[in-house]
């Protein structure tokens, strides 16, 4: 049985990884330029502290979709959420490279919002990944579709590096080149081999009861997962949605943050590969709490001077990291819940860790642009507000471990 599920789970993965390295590439492309097209719109006038709210109110359109999306998946299948949220992000790149040629701040925050359906939908790229998966294939299905971000990350800034000065108003071509992309890419998922919705299937009186959102929060599991998920990423969004604002602002070239951005969404994505094996024999709880320390590093390196090889370090530690603490707490959430609660758990999950990447986001170009005198002044402030959060996450991970067994 094991065997036939696993088959099935395994082409699923293939269509998820190529879907996460095809249409994926458009991340690392928008979050690049985003801060940067922002700080160009937004230069000198009473707003600059806000140039990177286009990033943010990418983060912000996961956070307000993933409530509705999870559910919608389950009653219209997961293909119905995918296929959507690639035409949200196509529609998105449209109107934020209208607002670029027109010169609408507002304009382009309208368009990135779009472009956080689509975040949303290709965050559940990992959950798909079980759908189908036996409980020991399943850390390791959710590693190998991370692992398709791997070439998303090499791919995306090069291509940003090409058709970014295309036009006279520059990150036009950018934008327009991600509304093809997904154009093009949504056609991989009638490949996928997933359960049906449950849209028009009468409820059966036999099927258990799901828990509400209480009695799911109640559990130390889902508690613990989510927090290490909201700070694994909300760290990684705080940090790296600055840094092409920081690496430009010390002197080095666009060129130079994008090749940085590149590293770090490599770093992000080629520990997938083993990832899921590191869980499976050291434990989840082991990988998350590494996880944490690696991105503490990251800090410590970020925080030590501002050359290119900082920059580097730092935000290839922190891709690393990332890495570790969030596909370690997807694994744990996974274990949580049954499948008539998928939609429930999932989407409570992700509205509340994408509700943390918008805080983050927001703060980042605040802490960046407004909190010092110069980019090194705001680089500094960026990681030292790091520290919080990580002491939450340990906190978390300690207060779980510490529980008698019998209830932990």
């Amino acid at each position: 049985m094991t065997e036939i599920s696993d088959t099935r789970a395994r082409r699923n993965v293939l269509v998820l990884v190529a879907a996460q390295a095809i249409l994926g590439a458009q991340i690392p492309m928008i979050f690049t330029i985003g801060g940067l097209a922002g700080q160009q719109m937004t230069q000198g006038t009473a707003i600059a502290c806000l140039a990177t709210l286009p990033i943010s109110m990418i983060v912000f359109g996961s956070m307000t979709t993933a409530g509705w999306m999870s559910p919608l998946m389950q009653r219209r299948g997961r293909r119905f959420g995918f296929i959507l949220g690639a035409l949200a992000a196509s529609l998105g790149a449209a109107i934020a490279a209208y607002g670029l040629y027109s010169g609408s701040f507002l304009i382009l925050l309208i368009g990135s919002y779009f472009t956080g359906i689509y975040q949303s939908a290709q965050g559940f790229f990992r959950f798909a990944a079980t759908d189908t998966a036996s409980e020991s294939f399943r850390p390791k299905a959710i590693s190998y579709v991370m692992a398709g971000g791997l070439i998303s990350a090499l791919v995306g800034p090069q291509l940003n590096k090409l058709v970014q000065d295309a036009f006279v108003v520059p990150f036009l071509g950018s934008y327009m080149l991600v509304a093809l992309l997904n154009l093009a890419g949504l056609w991989l998922f009638f490949g996928l081999d997933l359960p049906k919705g449950t849209r028009g299937t009468a409820p059966d009186p036999a099927a258990p009861r799901a828990r509400s959102r209480k009695e799911i929060l109640s559990d130390p599991h889902v508690i613990v997962a989510i927090i290490v998920a909201m700070v694994s990423y909300g760290l990684m969004n705080l940090v790296m949605t600055s840094t092409p604002l920081a690496v430009v602002g010390c002197g080095y070239t666009k060129g130079s943050a994008a090749d940085i951005v590149s590293a770090h969404v490599v770093a992000m994505f080629l520990p997938s590969f083993f990832t899921g094996h590191l869980i499976a024999r050291f434990g989840v709880r082991t990988i998350m709490a590494t996880g944490l320390l690696i991105l503490a590093g990251a800090g410590v390196v970020a925080l030590s001077g501002v050359t290119l090889t900082n920059f580097f370090g730092a935000l290839i530690l922190l891709g690393v990291g990332w890495n570790f603490g969030f596909i370690g707490a997807t694994t744990m959430l996974s274990a949580t819940h049954e499948p008539h609660e998928r939609g429930l758990v999932q989407g409570l999950n992700d509205t509340i860790v994408f509700g943390m990447v918008t805080l983050a986001s927001i703060a980042s170009g605040g802490l960046m642009n407004c909190s010092g005198a110069s980019p090194i002044q705001g680089w500094t402030s960026v990681n030292l507000a790091m520290l919080p959060l990580l002491v939450l996450a340990g906190g978390a991970l300690i207060w779980l471990a510490l529980r008698p067994k019998s209830v932990a």
